[in-house]
């Protein structure tokens, strides 16, 4: 099999990539070891950035995200007993989020690949990537009980941490930078209409919680436990009377439903540099990982592959690789603001278990300042509706 660009994992980075390389004339296919059904059921990322809704619409998979997806103005943090809102769109010149689940992004890009695009194939398993500095990369794949091999102009590995992309660049080119955390989320769907209109991020004696949604019907809600915590260790009583005491302040209460779906999600920064080997680009899970804290992931993996796709219209259309020569350098400059605003949410808002008082007295004045300088509240919204796609 022969395309121009191989794209191993269709994740919302490979299919978003697919269809703006479509749209450009570039033809490519996309390589996904799991079913149909696995992708557009996993439950990952909710919170799309200001850019990355504006690439979905561009693409044409912007019009069921508008009509279902919930607009967001702001967060409201909580401390001590006392709610304060950042207000996105006074903040950062009018710009928002968007609650719209990667399941329902890939479900959206999906019909648009099959429908237009070129050769998706689900249950087709990426074995390596070959040649990546010859002119020919190969990526050998089994599909349907037998082995075949695309070969490709340029392979982009978008299948996570644990794909095989990754693990074609030479041990003496890559770098790895990487903390993990003692702590992880228990994350729960809830058939309860949220109890706020908007995000909110706890920080409490106990541990953090974030309150979350789905939909307008749907509660997505997390409490911070300790690492390597099993999610069936926790009753759904005990869960809804932690979530209770962790969100507490006047005048406020937590509406309580069914629990659909508990998971344990831990907690990890991680960089991979460079993103590029040769012919081979890494983009997404494959390069990095932040912590879920600043609801930057999906939104990181969006910039990479719209960094990557103009630099493959640059070249198709000049002749030029500077763009593709640039693409780690330009990348990279976005994933360490993404992975410093991360770490910054993360550790203000999550007691340690070995934290000190004065750790604590640390995360509540940064919480304070915040809540009492327009600088420091400004800086939030701005990184957290999304740092410029270059």
């Amino acid at each position: 099999m022969r395309t121009t660009v191989g794209i191993i994992g269709a994740g919302p980075a490979g299919l978003l990539l697919a269809r703006l390389l479509h749209r450009a004339g570039i033809d490519s296919v996309v390589l996904e070891g799991r079913d149909r059904a696995y992708v557009e059921h996993r439950q990952r990322a909710g919170i799309l950035e200001q850019g990355t809704v504006d690439a979905l619409r561009a693409v044409g998979a912007g019009a069921r995200m508008d009509r279902e997806g919930l607009r967001h103005d702001g967060i409201e943090l909580r401390f001590d007993r006392r709610r304060h809102r950042v207000d996105f769109p006074g903040l950062t010149g009018g710009r928002s989020v968007m609650v719209y689940a990667q399941t329902e992004v890939c479900k959206d890009l999906i019909a648009l690949q099959l429908k237009e695009g070129g050769p998706l194939l689900f249950g087709a398993e990426a074995l390596a990537v070959e040649g990546a500095c010859g002119d020919r990369p190969r990526v050998p794949f089994r599909h349907q009980g037998r082995e075949d091999a695309l070969v490709c102009d340029y392979v982009v590995g978008c299948d996570g941490f644990r794909g095989v992309a990754r693990g074609a660049f030479p041990a003496a080119l890559s770098r790895v930078f990487e903390r993990t955390y003692p702590y992880a989320w228990l994350g729960v769907l809830a058939d309860v209409a949220p109890s706020h209109d908007e995000l909110v991020y706890a920080r409490h004696e106990r541990g953090f919680a974030l309150l979350s949604m789905r939909s307008t019907s749907v509660s997505r809600l997390y409490l911070q436990v300790p690492a390597g915590t099993d999610a069936e260790e926790w009753s759904d009583d005990a869960i809804w009377s932690e979530l209770q005491r962790r969100f507490e302040t006047d005048g406020w209460r937590l509406e309580r439903g069914p629990l659909t779906h508990k998971s344990v999600t831990p907690m990890r920064s991680f960089v991979h540099e460079p993103m590029r080997h040769g012919r081979l680009f890494l983009a997404g899970d494959a390069a990095h990982i932040v912590p879920p804290t600043g609801a930057k992931g999906l939104n990181l993996a969006v910039g990479d592959v719209v960094t990557l796709a103009r630099a493959l219209v640059h070249e198709k259309e000049t002749g030029s690789a500077d763009l593709l020569d640039a693409y780690s350098a330009t990348c990279l400059r976005r994933v360490w603001q993404a992975e410093r605003f991360s770490y910054d949410m993360t550790t203000m808002l999550h007691p340690a278990p070995d934290g000190t008082p004065f750790d604590a007295r640390l995360q509540r004045a940064r919480l304070e300042r915040i809540a009492s300088s327009r600088a420091a509240e400004a800086d939030l919204a701005e990184a957290y509706t999304g740092f410029p796609l270059e």
